[in-house]
């Protein structure tokens, strides 16, 4: 019961941050200083939620199919590549490394 509490607690915290963004002001967002910050910090996030994802292991870093996929994934995407086709190759690169019992 205390989990689902906290897990309830905690969306509740994040709907209200998300919610108390749209109440800023524009004039403090679009400040030549704070900008550049803005514009790169759902990147950063996104990078380390990634970055994360494929390597957790739980205790240790895990190098698997997954990194070489995203790693793919980021060369079809840096060779502008359609996205669907970047999601589709980096799905069928991992899957092929696992039937072949990489990962």
């Amino acid at each position: 019961m205390n989990l689902w509490v906290t897990i309830g607690i905690a969306a509740g915290l994040v709907l209200l941050l998300k919610v108390a963004g749209h109440y800023v002001p524009r004039s403090w967002v679009s400040s030549p200083r704070v900008v550049p910050v803005v514009t790169l910090v759902s990147v950063a996030l996104l990078a380390g939620l990634v970055a994360v994802q494929t390597l957790d292991g739980g205790h240790h870093l895990v190098i698997d199919a997954r990194l070489v996929a995203v790693a793919v994934a980021a060369i079809a995407y840096w060779r502008k590549v359609p996205f669907i086709a970047v999601v589709v190759l980096a799905a069928a690169v991992a899957a092929g490394l696992r039937l072949l019992g990489w990962g």
